[in-house]
């Protein structure tokens, strides 16, 4: 009894030595705080800590494209950690998103910590390893305080891919002597970088749309916690002070005094712990909380005290001299970082009760009464909602369906007027009397109020819009049956199938013609309506015959499995018309399988790429091949009929235009979106122009001669401002469209486009123009007044015909961020439709 008595007292003390003797990131990493660490070290770290303290808890919650693990740490005490599905209950319960509560635990404030959304923000990540190791410091008295009644739940990394791509380049490029000098290849990242993720996607802009599957992953595990307080930890111009809340305007109108409060908290803490180390900092400039899908906004739009920290750092390598003269390290940038972070935890915790009653008020006042204008949104039968469904499940917004008919009156969304309409079943119905109140709000309500007109991301969202189908906006709660999802019926194939028709109406009618080209099964579409029987086909749907297809044995089955996807599909037993559209006659034309070479590489907007890279890879799951523009020389072009050219700067020799020129003419289609159309612009044998006529060229060019006149009597201090006038920051802008062309198929009547940029042209001569801006039209967001007046009448999207090829001018990204569903549909018919 004396032996095991004395043997488990021995190993008490060893435990309590080597959690006492814990080691520090320098201790653990070489050269920390001196080079990038890789991601496998800050991996290992984690794993040591996780194994020598009781304060620490991982749990792996996904992986990356790229299959790199994504880990968040619970950070709390022994106690609070074997209690933690209880305190996440008890959170979720005071907000009516759980009925488990227990009254076993006390309340606690949890504190979610994100660093790196940003690969080549590395700081973020490298200061992650000291904020947990102060934590968890046996000898900081302080910390463990905090931890009595707080939940950190830290993600060291939340973009492992762009972190490594961006880690592994700077290894390869550094030797042993640090370059502050500015013109260092360490400070000149190279195409594509590492900001983004696996698809170059920007994972700081997609925290509502989930189009990335970190997103999608991470916020799953973020809406079974919900925090009172999120961190989203960056960095920014290696010139830059550091930033730090309170935030800049806009502030969105939801957000609530008790956010703005703990800002202000913040913001003097953080400012006092600078202060005394004589740092740099800024307050309320530039980093705005309007946008809903960034890292702060979302948590804040959920309850949260969402809040970014910046660091200057980007481009600044392991060490960098900034104008001032004074070097910026990476030990600098990471300690400013813990500082900041660690600042958060102690004041969330300080204020604890009050951030607790401010975020209960906050979801449970928005369920008693709206914060916006409307109370319900409807949105009218679609098979495009079969997506907007998806993006609601993702967020954890509740809807239901229509299960009768009924009549309602509210804000219609396409003309912004209100009127009375009618309730259908099947119609989409959202309730702002729900536990995401306040998000669903911010997602649909038709008019965010932008208090200041100066912001850092797009201003206008509206989903209805985004998604191509008509909703409403209505003020009161809607008493109409409703039914959780709309039920498909199995269809009995006949013995014998003269022809499938699949409806083209939305992305899935994309993903099945991409299935059947890759299947080698021949494929027509409608160019005009077509009635057979009672069944009518319209423009754009797509028509599989076993005329076509005469070698494809088992000819039901085969095209069956593969069409079933799209629940809307249907099948014919004649080819005989009613209304003179035959499906051998003209109206139904034989579409060919697209071959595409996409250019990748430097000159070339990364996340413009990357948005048609995981349209094609992802979405549509399409073979593509991607070649480097220094490699195009060496490409035969002839291999390929389509041709994308992102958004981007191409140096293209003459003789390297001569080619695309001579390729167009024999049948081959170009792609080209935003800057890219320059490479066609105002050349023999293209219809694109700046100006319809000389009158208008001259017209332009007196006007803006007229302003920069005027200007000389303009003071210095408004001149931000008065710039902004000819800006458009992100705004959607009404387009009428020729419905009768089939870039135009399944859009509907009108087509509103997400419009980030000032490019302008008058309607094309001789070229069709798909979808031009009318004057007087409609928009959302921010539209300059100078900008505003030059939008009239000009074109969005055309096709210049030359030859047996064709130009797609796209002068808005239809693919923008991935999430302008009705703009994935205008692409589609780019790729399949136009011939």
């Amino acid at each position: 009894m004396k032996k095991t008595f004395c043997a488990a007292v021995l190993l008490l003390i060893t435990s309590f030595s080597v959690f006492a003797q814990l080691k520090t990131p320098l201790e653990f990493i070489p050269n920390y705080g001196k080079q990038i660490s890789y991601y496998h070290q800050v991996e290992d770290y984690f794993k040591y800590l996780t194994e020598q303290s009781q304060f620490i808890k991982k749990q792996k919650y996904g992986a990356t494209n790229e299959q790199r693990d994504l880990n968040v740490y619970y950070i709390s005490t022994p106690e609070n950690l074997a209690n933690l599905e209880q305190i996440r209950n008890n959170n979720l319960a005071a907000i009516g998103l759980s009925g488990n509560k227990t009254t076993t635990v006390d309340d606690k404030i949890i504190v979610w910590l994100s660093f790196n959304v940003h690969g080549n923000e590395f700081a973020g990540t490298e200061s992650a390893m000291t904020v947990a190791y102060e934590l968890l410091n046996p000898s900081n008295e302080a910390t463990k305080q905090w931890l009595k009644n707080t939940i950190v739940i830290l993600d060291p990394c939340i973009n492992p891919d762009g972190y490594s791509r961006y880690g592994n380049w700077l290894r390869e490029i550094t030797g042993k002597k640090n370059h502050p000098g500015l013109y260092d290849r360490e400070h000149m990242e190279v195409w594509p970088g590492g900001r983004y993720n696996h698809y170059l996607f920007d994972l700081n802009r997609d925290w509502a749309w989930q189009t990335q599957i970190e997103s999608q992953q991470r916020i799953k595990l973020y809406n079974q916690w919900m925090p009172q307080v999120h961190t989203d930890v960056h960095e920014m111009s290696y010139n830059s002070p550091y930033f730090f809340p309170p935030a800049a305007e806009p502030l969105h109108e939801f957000i609530e005094q008790y956010q703005k409060d703990f800002y202000n908290v913040l913001g003097k803490n953080i400012s006092q712990k600078f202060d005394k180390q004589n740092w740099m900092y800024n307050t309320r400039e530039r980093f705005d909380l309007f946008y809903p899908s960034y890292g702060d906004t979302y948590p804040t739009y959920n309850g949260a005290v969402g809040l970014t920290l910046e660091q200057g750092g980007i481009g600044a390598g392991r060490e960098i001299t900034m104008e001032n003269g004074a070097n910026v390290t990476i030990k600098d940038r990471l300690t400013h970082h813990a500082a900041a972070v660690l600042t958060v935890v102690e004041s969330a915790a300080s204020q604890k009760d009050i951030l607790l009653k401010g975020f209960r008020d906050f979801h449970t006042n928005a369920r008693i009464k709206a914060k916006g204008v409307y109370n319900t949104y409807v949105l009218k039968a679609n098979p495009k909602l079969d997506q907007l469904a998806e993006m609601l499940k993702k967020n954890d917004i509740e809807f239901s369906y229509a299960d009768a008919s009924g009549s309602a009156s509210g804000f219609h969304y396409q003309n912004k007027k209100n009127e009375s309409f009618k309730i259908e079943p099947n119609d989409l119905i959202i309730k702002a009397d729900q536990p995401r109140s306040v998000l669903a709000q911010v997602l649909f309500e038709p008019n965010q109020k932008l208090n200041d007109s100066l912001s850092y991301d797009i201003t206008a969202w509206a989903l209805p819009l985004a998604y191509g189908v008509e909703g409403y906006a209505v003020k009161n709660n809607l008493s109409v049956k409703t039914k959780a999802k709309i039920e498909t019926t199995a269809k009995t194939l006949p013995a014998s199938v003269y022809a499938f028709y699949v409806p083209w109406n939305n992305r899935t009618s994309a993903q099945v013609i991409s299935l059947l080209h890759q299947g080698g099964i021949k494929v027509r579409s409608a160019m005009k309506k077509a009635v057979f029987g009672t069944m009518t086909i319209e423009p754009g749907g797509l028509i599989i015959s076993r005329a076509d297809n005469p070698k494809i044995a088992d000819f039901e089955k085969t095209v069956s499995d593969i069409i079933k996807i799209k629940t809307d599909y249907s099948f014919i037993t004649t080819g005989f018309s009613t209304n003179s559209k035959d499906i051998g006659g003209e109206n139904f034309v034989l579409l060919k399988a697209p071959k595409i070479l996409m250019l990748s590489g430097k000159g070339i907007v990364s996340t413009e790429f990357g948005a048609t890279w995981h349209y094609l890879d992802e979405t549509i799951s399409y073979p593509v091949s991607i070649v480097e523009t220094a490699n195009f020389n060496r490409v035969k072009l002839y291999n390929y009929n389509t041709l994308i050219l992102n958004d981007g700067s191409y140096d293209f020799s003459d003789d390297q235009k001569k080619q695309i020129d001579e390729w167009v003419k024999s049948g081959g289609k170009v792609i080209a979106m935003s800057s890219a159309i320059s490479l066609f612009q105002d050349r023999e044998g293209y219809a694109l122009s700046l100006f319809a006529s000389k009158e208008d060229k001259e017209k332009s060019e007196k006007e803006e001669k007229e302003i920069e006149l005027k200007k000389r009597f303009l003071d210095f201090e408004g001149s931000e401002r008065r710039e902004i006038s000819g800006t458009i920051p992100g705004a959607i802008i009404e387009n009428k469209l020729d419905k009768t062309y089939p870039m135009a198929f399944g859009l509907g009547n009108t087509y509103f486009s997400l419009k980030t940029n000032e490019r302008s042209y008058s309607l094309l001569k001789s070229a069709i123009n798909v979808a031009y801006i009318p004057k007087g039209f409609v928009s959302y967001g921010f539209v300059g007044h100078t900008i505003s007046k030059k939008l009239n009448e000009t074109v969005s999207f055309a096709v210049d015909k030359r030859g047996d090829g064709s130009v797609i001018y796209m002068m808005d990204n239809p693919l923008f961020r991935g999430f302008w569903e009705n703009g994935i549909l205008l692409f589609s018919n780019s790729l399949f439709l136009v011939n």
